[in-house]
């Protein structure tokens, strides 16, 4: 969900972003750079680093397997 506010910028800030950026690109650019600076993404990186590893995956879905395995044998 997005939500809609208004700043206040130098008059040439804002010529140098309607310029660079574009006037429709202006509020993804603004949101691309505070985004870093009041989210913590530490740990969405760090799960975007785990899934890229194949072999971790391989091995936690084996993992997965064998204990899903184990449980269909418990008696109930």
């Amino acid at each position: 969900m997005h939500k809609k506010m208004t700043i206040t910028l130098d008059e040439a800030v804002y010529e140098g972003l309607y310029r660079t950026i574009g006037k429709r690109k202006m509020s993804q650019f603004i949101e691309d750079l505070v985004r870093p600076h009041v989210m913590d993404t530490a740990l969405d990186d760090g799960y975007r680093a785990m899934a890229a590893d194949s072999q971790r995956e391989a091995e936690a879905t084996e993992w997965c397997n064998a204990i899903a395995g184990d449980m269909s044998n418990e008696a109930r």
